[in-house]
């Protein structure tokens, strides 16, 4: 079997990194020619504010007394700049935002897996194009613009990454940092002459990079009084910056501003996914070469912003995050950055007709850039007659749009030349989505192919091995010779053709990996054989009732991912299992409270996502709660004289409870102390840290009886989910493991029903002797049902409490006992953690389920390897590349959450193996005798 696991690992790891490939390589392209406007600037610097985190609402809308939330902003849109809103795209975290605000492309899907705080390509940007740019600000964004340019002319002053801390008193504190500095240097240039006359050279950028507002989002929440009173300071701030710069260069009427933000946030204090509140910034643009305020008497947008933030009346000019790149290098005459597929939009500039055609025009051509480029690289790869070129931009179209193009300028039929080059623009990038996606339909059928192999040959596995339906068969051996032989031709063949259009490596491995996955079920033909001889001696509408069933359990769990609420609805078609299956007759309290408990778990998908409302009372109560159980629990330990219980084990039983006691007060006293802006106290850190230590050794120490043991590891698991838990989540493990315990009981119930086996006293079954391999049992019918019940808890520990793949639903207070400065990995792990304790607690009841009902885990787990492979092909066509962004990320992360469910499920089902069976000896003291 250690071959077949092998096989089975590599096959769903390449499964998993394929859709990688085929929907999300990176589509930048290098080798253009940098493209620049031929005529002269208006402005011979730029000055870029990006107040991290703010929302277009929160800036524009008045306060409740009608005054305006930032002044000096306001009268800059009203009197003497243009304003709009920026859209982001998904993800709507800082990095991203900041490459599409600065190289004017948006998040390179293939950066996922390289971390937050770097950019994995190399990739031009306004800064890099620029003659000189100096910045300020946080060391998770500056870093990156610096290490990618050319030479060393940006220059980048940063705080440390300890500032950072959503716990601190005050974040606003970061942008006067920002400010500070600023000053300072402009003040010590007057005395350095080198700088000095840099700092008068044209091309020049600054940048204004303020955390501030973020920050204070994350831990106060974008309505609360820190996160609004930080936009004043930011708007005074940005009052007194303008009137320093425009002093120092004597009011030239050289400076253009710009103030944008790199995504928003929403109303419970996260960003990442793709809600307005995250995707709407603002853009407020102002000073040299900017079009003034233009009076209008309606305008319509879909939203109905403009009625609250008073400002029906000014011309509201919306553009697309990416936008923002070649409007800095308009305004400033630098490369629009090589990358970039932002479209200039030309009404925020105050310039002649001509130097807008002339712009415009440029774009085109630096779009049209990379298009060629992708083209040519595909044509390359490709075998002539196979190469189907994107129509409407043959060669022949290219030259003749750049032609006409270029007429219309040179006859001065400026707005003619606007209105060609603006469909080019959006056919260039069509052709670059065109060439970006040419080999995907080729490249998912192969995987499709696999995919329906592997599932065949597990299904035929688990017949062949684990069931009585076929007759063991020989071999002919002069068969399947012919048939290797025959598959390995066809292997050839299709490396052949790889090879002939020079392929990547991973070509090979997604289109070679269904050949021998297939031979594998050619080997077994005798085996379908018989079975379909077995199948078509049952009664026909056995056989199909039973398929639909299975189907109609399967598309539930896929629907599960989609809608939370059809959780609800599997759940309570358990709750009426014992009624349908006649089991009640012979158990009526244990089905009674299966039931209860079934309808009481059936509630948390319905409510709202984690995070949105925090509610501390109802971690507290929780706390109680299982302090209540445990002393309860602890106390009939001590009174039973039973056989299984010695002083040792009630000193670690003790020591959990203890421990619940502990993390239920340091959830309270935190929460108190960030709430009185005091920070995490050290104590309350330290003893979270060796909470969450201590609850992966304790259960160790207990005895391996099956409830002791269970009851040990959710006491363990407990006291550190209470640490991570803001609101009603806290409940959540309580109650799915209630379940757990009946559901252990239920399946005594049926295994006797079917006269499977006898039913066993379960209190002193012990883990430790449950391995014996002599008892196990073919299957049965119901273990495909046991088996969908398992998947069915993992889905609902996934869900019930909210969904892990969206970004937003991770709120960063979860952690806040743990640590409140920003560290990404260390959050990351935290919340994994968090997701993981009501998996931990389902495998472990499986594992025992497993071993009361005599079945060799290795066949329970065949059947679910089954059914999540069948839910990952559906889920493999579900996958998006285009839409809403919050529709990418979400099919995203279906298919991967699906697939690493069964790589997950071999770990856990290590994991609950260890966390039952094992059991740790401390030291015995030694009497000694005087």
């Amino acid at each position: 079997i250690p071959v077949f696991i092998l096989a089975g690992l590599l096959v769903h790891c390449v499964f998993l990194v394929s859709i990688f490939e085929i929907y999300f390589s990176s589509p930048l392209v290098h080798g253009m020619t940098p493209q620049q406007t031929p005529l002269p600037p208006p402005a011979q610097r730029l000055v870029l504010f990006v107040a991290d985190g703010l929302r277009a609402d929160s800036l524009y809308e008045l306060n409740s007394n009608g005054t305006p939330r930032a002044p000096y902003l306001r009268s800059v849109l009203e009197n003497s700049g243009s304003w709009g809103v920026s859209h982001t795209r998904v993800p709507t975290e800082s990095r991203p935002g900041h490459v599409a605000l600065i190289a004017g492309f948006y998040e390179d899907v293939s950066a996922v897996a390289k971390g937050w705080k770097e950019n994995p390509v190399e990739f031009d940007s306004v800064f890099n194009e620029s003659k000189y740019t100096w910045s300020w600000g946080s060391p998770d964004i500056l870093p990156m613009f610096a290490k990618g340019a050319t030479g060393d002319h940006v220059y980048t002053f940063c705080y440390t990454a300890e500032s950072e801390d959503f716990g601190a008193q005050d974040a606003a504190k970061l942008d006067t940092w920002v400010f500070d500095h600023v000053k300072s240097f402009f003040n010590s240039s007057r005395s350095n002459q080198t700088l000095f006359s840099a700092l008068h050279e044209d091309k020049v950028v600054l940048f204004l990079h303020l955390l501030g507002i973020d920050t204070n989002g994350h831990a106060h929440r974008p309505y609360s009084r820190e996160y609004k009173e930080n936009i004043k300071k930011v708007d005074e701030g940005i009052k007194e910056i303008v009137l320093m710069i425009e002093n120092f260069y004597g009011n030239d009427g050289k400076t253009a501003f710009i103030l944008t933000s790199d995504h928003g946030m929403t109303d419970w204090g996260s960003h990442g996914a793709g809600h307005p509140s995250e995707t709407l910034t603002p853009l407020i643009v102002w000073g040299a070469g900017v079009n003034y305020p233009q009076k209008v008497t309606s305008q319509f947008f879909e939203d109905n912003f403009l009625k609250e933030w008073k400002l029906e009346d000014l011309k509201r000019l919306d553009v697309n995050q990416a936008d923002i790149a070649p409007l800095m290098a308009s305004l400033i005459g630098v490369p629009f950055p090589l990358n970039s597929v932002g479209t200039l939009p030309l009404e925020y500039l105050n310039n002649s007709a001509h130097f807008k055609a002339e712009s415009i025009f440029t774009n085109a051509v630096q779009i049209l850039e990379q298009f060629k480029v992708k083209m040519s690289q595909k044509k390359e790869t490709t075998l002539s007659f196979l190469f189907t070129p994107f129509k409407p931009l043959s060669d022949s179209e290219q030259i003749n749009f750049l032609k006409k193009a270029r007429l219309y300028i040179q006859q001065q039929k400026y707005d003619e030349a606007v209105s060609l080059c603006k469909p080019l623009i959006n056919l260039a990038l069509e052709g670059l989505s065109y060439y970006h996606t040419y080999d995907r339909l080729f490249l998912g059928l192969s995987i499709a192919m696999g995919f329906v192999g592997w599932t065949t040959y597990v299904i035929l596995v688990i017949i062949k091995t684990h069931t009585n339906l076929t007759k063991t068969v020989r071999t002919n051996n002069q068969e399947s010779t012919v048939l290797f032989y025959g598959f390995a031709f066809v292997g050839m063949i299709i490396a052949f053709f790889l090879l002939i259009q020079t392929c990547p490596w991973t070509y090979y491995i997604y289109c070679l990996l269904p050949v021998p996955v297939w031979y594998a079920v050619m080997r077994e033909l005798p085996v379908i054989q018989d079975l379909v001889t077995n199948l078509l001696s049952l009664r026909i509408g056995q056989s199909i009732g039973f398929l639909l069933v299975c189907t109609l359990g399967i598309e539930i769990l896929v629907f599960s991912f989609f809608y939370r609420s059809t959780l609800t609805l599997g759940l309570l078609v358990f709750a009426g299992w014992p009624v349908i299956t006649q089991l009640w007759v012979q158990a009526k309290t244990t089905a009674l409270i299966w039931t209860l408990l079934c309808m009481l778990l059936a509630t948390f998908p319905l409510m709202p996502v984690v995070g949105r409302e925090p509610n501390i009372s109802l971690v507290i109560a929780t706390g109680l709660l299982t302090l209540l159980i445990s002393c309860f629990s602890l106390g009939s330990l001590c009174r039973s004289e039973n056989k299984y219980r010695n002083n040792k084990d009630l000193k670690v039983h003790f020591s959990q409870v203890l421990s619940i006691a502990l993390s239920t007060y340091v959830v309270s006293s935190t929460h108190d102390s960030l709430k009185n802006k005091q920070g995490l106290p050290v104590l309350n850190q330290i003893i979270s840290w060796m909470t969450l230590v201590s609850s992966l050794v304790l259960p160790l120490l207990s005895p391996t009886f099956l409830f002791q043991r269970l009851f040990s590891i959710l006491l363990s698991l407990m006291s550190t989910y209470l640490l991570l838990s803001t609101g009603y989540e806290a409940l959540f493990p309580l109650v799915l493991s209630g379940v757990m315990f009946v559901w252990i009981n239920m399946e005594q119930e049926a295994l006797q029903h079917y006269g499977l086996s006898l039913k066993q006293k379960l209190g002193g079954f012990n883990f430790a002797y449950a391995t014996d391999i002599t008892r196990f049992r073919q299957l049965h019918l119901d273990d495909v049902r046991r088996s969908f019940f398992f998947v069915f808890f993992i889905v609902t520990a996934f869900f019930g409490t909210g969904n892990i793949a969206s970004i937003n639903s991770f709120d960063p207070a979860s952690v806040y006992c743990f640590l409140t400065v920003f560290s990404p990995f260390m959050m990351g792990g935290l919340l994994v953690l968090k997701v993981v304790i009501p998996f931990v607690l389902v495998s472990c009841a499986f594992e025992a389920i497993q071993v009361t009902t005599q079945l060799s885990s290795k066949s329970l787990f065949l059947i679910v390897l089954v059914i999540s492979d069948i839910m990952a092909l559906h889920f493999f066509f579900l996958v998006k590349d285009y839409g809403s962004w919050l529709d990418i990320g979400t099919s995203i992360s279906h298919y991967v959450l699906v697939m690493s469910l069964t790589i997950f499920m071999i770990l856990m089902n290590g994991l609950a193996q260890l966390l039952t069976t094992k059991r740790l000896e401390l030291p015995r003291r030694t009497k000694h005798h005087s």
